[in-house]
């Protein structure tokens, strides 16, 4: 079977089209054959070696698809269910052996693209949203990258949830996709000082939380953002690294909350992913949640599926197809 492969860790150009051995299901374990695999930023940072991972490496870790074998032991799903899993690596192949119970079985009115689309980065808006800063009515969040994968998730389960929305985005036209996802208001950090606006757009009081993904390049403004005892979840860092924090800063801005969440954590549990999941999937077959998939790119075409990611060319979810 084809999969993308990691040899030596570098730029777009370092995955590689191989021919390696179709999976067999070992116990516990099921064969999926893929569908869709999405992309998600982590898988940049584990290509260029910010995540230092043992090469070879197959990408990918999200996927959705209908399961063709299954080892000894599992009674989670059987052949030709129709799944959606993440966290497990090799998304970006044809087959994938995933353990049996990470794998979510898809209910009627999903698809397996929309599986793949909604895995890791509708967890993560889920958790953050739900479990990380469990937004309330009257609260009031800031999202950056809010025309993103996760951001326009974020965008649309805190508007479920009751909170006031302030989206950070870099074009007007991104700005038009987050109003669409749910966000009160937009700010271009490309053209305003977004810690500035949103003291204005909360009248001087900061908001509840921040949740970041873009790190080095938001960390002082998202700082100033804050109401007293307000939280920063910074679950990503596209920008690069914030480098080395002196705790007391958190203390100065107010008594600050700084918490560096990741999915694993908030999936830890077969009860944890399923109760995730079916919130999810009920909110997509429902038409509360909405998700936008605009671009697939074949899997020989990875590389450029990561070049249009880097170069923030992509808006919502980006699927690739084996």
């Amino acid at each position: 079977m084809k999969a993308i492969r990691v040899h030596t860790p570098g730029g777009p150009e370092a995955m590689k089209l191989d021919d390696v051995p179709e999976p067999q299901p070992k116990a516990g374990e099921a064969i999926v054959k893929i569908d869709a695999a999405g992309l998600n930023y982590i898988d940049v940072y584990q290509r260029s070696g910010l995540y230092k991972l043992d090469m070879p490496l197959t990408l990918g870790l999200e996927a959705g698809g209908t399961v063709t074998a299954v080892g000894s032991g599992v009674t989670d799903v059987k052949v030709g269910d129709k799944v959606a899993y993440t966290g497990v690596p090799g998304a970006y192949a044809q087959y994938a052996a995933v353990p049996a119970a990470r794998l979510v079985v898809l209910p009627q009115g999903v698809s397996t693209k929309q599986g793949a689309a909604i895995m890791l980065q509708g967890m993560t808006a889920h958790y953050l949203a739900c479990s990380t800063y469990p937004l309330k009515n009257g609260d009031t969040c800031l999202v950056h990258a809010a025309a993103g994968g996760v951001g326009l998730l974020l965008c649309q389960i805190a508007r479920l949830r009751g909170a006031k929305v302030i989206g950070t985005v870099s074009t007007e036209e991104k700005a038009k996709l987050a109003r669409e996802a749910g966000a009160n208001e937009t700010i271009l950090y490309t053209k305003q000082d977004f810690a500035a606006e949103v003291k204005r757009i909360t009248g001087g009081k900061g908001l509840q939380v921040v949740y970041d993904s873009v790190g080095k390049d938001t960390w002082e403004g998202s700082l100033n953002c804050c109401a007293p005892r307000g939280m920063i979840a910074l679950y990503g860092q596209s920008s690069g690294p914030i480098g080395q924090i002196d705790p007391q800063i958190l203390n100065t801005k107010g008594s600050l909350f700084l918490t560096r969440p990741s999915l694993n954590a908030y999936i830890g549990t077969r009860e944890e992913l399923q109760q995730r999941a079916a919130d999810l999937f009920g909110w997509v077959r429902d038409g509360k949640l909405k998700l936008r998939m605009e671009f697939e790119f074949p899997l020989k075409d990875t590389a450029e599926a990561h070049r249009a990611l880097e170069g923030r060319k992509t808006t919502g979810k980006v699927l690739l197809i084996p």
